[in-house]
């Protein structure tokens, strides 16, 4: 069987050459969307000076590239007094392409806007906070929970989701599709506005993608995420594979 999963190919690939072994199956990758910075044209339209800001607020790695390209595009020298709050760990130590680690405020919560909210706590509460997100985002959680802890606070767009063309994909090679994210389905919809599922399958990975399946009427093979008992898309596709 042949599996098309909807992200760009994975440095490490063993945990999904190991499958392809294990079962005989093909795993092929090709993103269905890319996140891209905003041009500084667009940027500028939110009317957003960077130097007003002491803090920035990270939920994602691209935010913190497309922030930094945009500092450079707007001649902004971001100070090293500047604090820098991220969700998870993970992001927090990305900015080390950009700025020294050591030398930089930084902190990190477990990965939800209430942790954030508690990093800063009443010793940062004096900052001027740019929250950075993404065009298609739901920025009501965090603009809720900012304004209830009493926050100065501005969000800002740094990156949009841009769909691939899909129409050279033949559907029908495959026995199943592995998605991530709801705008996986918005590119697959754009390339084929006749879409069926018909014996497609879908393995899912994440909360919000499922979600935009069901809501579509389609079908779920393997759900996976996050602190469940499948917390890994390769994980999804193995018990796909192995209740076949």
């Amino acid at each position: 069987m042949k599996i098309l999963i909807s992200q760009k190919e994975p440095s490490n690939l063993n945990a999904y050459k190991a499958l392809e072994e294990k079962y005989g199956a093909e795993l092929e990758f090709h993103p269905f969307f890319l996140i891209e910075p905003l041009s500084a044209k667009e940027f500028r339209s939110q009317r957003i000076n960077l130097p007003d800001y002491t803090a920035i607020v990270f939920s994602s790695r691209h935010a913190i590239d497309a922030y930094f390209k945009m500092c450079d595009e707007m001649r902004f020298k971001v100070p090293e007094t500047m604090k820098y709050f991220c969700t998870t760990e993970l992001v927090a130590l990305y900015l080390q392409k950009h700025v020294v680690y050591r030398k930089r405020k930084i902190f990190f919560g477990d990965g939800s806007v209430q942790s954030i909210v508690a990093q800063i706590g009443p010793k940062h509460k004096g900052e001027k906070f740019l929250i950075t997100t993404s065009a298609e985002a739901n920025t009501d959680p965090v603009r809720s929970l900012f304004e209830k802890a009493g926050l100065d606070f501005t969000v800002s767009v740094m990156v949009k989701s841009v769909p691939q063309d899909l129409s050279g994909i033949n559907l029908a090679d495959y026995g199943a599709l592995v998605l991530y994210n709801p705008y996986d389905l918005k590119s697959l919809k754009a390339s084929f506005p006749e879409f069926e599922q018909g014996s497609l399958s879908f393995i899912t990975y994440g909360k919000s993608i499922a979600k935009a399946l069901e809501e579509e009427g389609l079908k779920i093979a393997v759900k996976g995420g996050p602190n469940t008992d499948i917390p890994s898309a390769s994980k999804a596709i193995d018990v796909f594979l192995g209740g076949e």
